[in-house]
């Protein structure tokens, strides 16, 4: 693994228009393949070698020592569609619960909820109630309520109280009022058969705005062969936000706001993953969002040994405060933690932002989908495996790779030194 880390530099000067490329519209898959698993895969070993297969091929390329991690977070239907009295349209695009603050409560609510949010169309809507008729699966009709409270949430973006009738969760109203948000950059309108495609077959910890899209090729086919070679696989959850899609418009990535994006991680698995990692298993994180995670959680426990831990991990923590402890240390940190509080799951925020500059701590392969010029994505990739990005996507661009989140995948192979 090339770890740009060991150069002791500070990322805030990198330049992001050194991490451009060129990618014509007509590379971006606008839809996935219909056999997920049939994608092709591009696999960069540790050594640098690069060669080209099929994501099905997944199982046999995994080492029998490997863990498995995957974000088992589902995509909500976070678009609604309001019109007032007068006509104009306004969208409302559901971030994540402001109160209850706590997503499972939030979507457990039957008559009010608040949320953080987006809003098309806002200078058509300064005040008032906006109304949406709501048509349930069992045929029931109910008026979905909204209005802004002046509030803002952690984001900066406003804070809209829903309010509805009748025994219904707040899941329910968005799952048969709203639509799934697809990427942006796809140009094109949600389609139905995005509510099954732009979900992997793992997820069912509802909060997401976006896929974790590297877990969107796995099939039940690939699943059963991994486990039928006795890879471990575990799952946690970070809620995707849609700060995953925000470019980077500074020039210097110092500039840059990174998102917040809430993550939950049972001690079961933080026990697991010490242990795992003081044996030198390799731990293969699906996605970057898992990548984030995992790698936050050795921050976290380092900011828990150190009596700093204030329930969100900083953007700079992984520079502004380098540290020699080990991953397996950092974790049984977290360990204790929970369990002097009494509590079997670390809920968390986390705004850490992983370029070249980074050490990683806790990931020793990761398998990923195609992203973005320009990206904090292909920053977080670069300071996995270097300058050797480059080719990587420049073999991709010249062998029919599809790009993005309904694109094709790569897995990236490091090594467990330095943990």
């Amino acid at each position: 693994m090339q770890h740009i880390s060991d150069q002791a530099s500070n990322p805030r000067s990198i330049e992001i228009k050194d991490y451009n490329y060129p990618l014509p519209q007509e590379r971006i898959a606008l839809h996935p393949l219909e056999k997920r698993d049939e994608c092709k895969l591009l696999v960069r070993e540790a050594t640098g070698t690069l060669r080209d297969t099929i994501f099905k091929a997944l199982p046999s390329l995994l080492p029998e020592d490997a863990v498995l991690v995957y974000n088992n977070t589902r995509v909500i239907n976070a678009r609604l569609r309001f019109r007032k009295a007068s006509g104009a349209k306004i969208e409302i695009f559901c971030l994540e619960p402001t109160s209850p603050a706590d997503y499972e409560r939030s979507f457990a609510a039957t008559k009010e909820c608040c949320w953080s949010c987006l809003i098309g169309n806002s200078k058509r809507w300064k005040e008032g109630q906006l109304e949406l008729d709501v048509t349930l699966p069992d045929g029931k009709t109910c008026t979905l309520k909204a209005e802004r409270t002046g509030a803002v949430g952690n984001d900066g973006s406003p804070e809209i109280k829903f309010t509805w009738s009748g025994c219904v969760s707040f899941s329910e109203i968005i799952g048969a009022a709203g639509e799934i948000p697809i990427p942006p950059y796809l140009n094109r309108s949600s389609e139905e058969a995005d509510s099954s495609d732009y979900q992997t077959i793992f997820s069912h910890i509802e909060g997401s705005v976006a896929a974790p899209t590297a877990g969107l090729h796995f099939t039940d086919a690939v699943l059963e062969e991994i486990d039928s070679r006795g890879i471990a696989r575990r799952e946690l959850t970070l809620h995707v936000g849609a700060g995953t899609f925000r470019p980077v418009k500074s020039d210097q990535i110092g500039e840059h706001d990174m998102h917040s994006e809430f993550v939950t991680v049972r001690k079961e698995l933080i026990d697991e993953l010490r242990d795992f990692i003081a044996q030198g298993r390799p731990v293969i994180a699906v996605g970057t969002t898992s990548v984030r995670t995992l790698e936050s959680l050795y921050h976290i426990g380092k900011e828990i040994g150190s009596g700093n831990w204030t329930g969100e991990l900083p953007q700079w923590t992984a520079y502004d405060k380098p540290s020699s402890m080990s991953a397996s240390q950092a974790l049984d940190n977290i360990s204790k933690y929970l369990q002097t509080e009494g509590l079997d799951t670390l809920n968390a925020y986390t705004r850490i932002i992983i370029a070249p500059g980074y050490k990683y701590r806790i990931v020793s392969g990761m398998l990923t989908n195609f992203h973005q010029p320009q990206s904090t994505l292909l920053l977080l990739v670069s300071a996995f495996i270097g300058e050797s990005w480059r080719d990587v996507y420049r073999h991709a661009l010249k062998n029919g790779y599809r790009f993005l989140s309904y694109g094709d995948a790569c897995l990236f192979m490091g090594d467990t030194a330095g943990r």
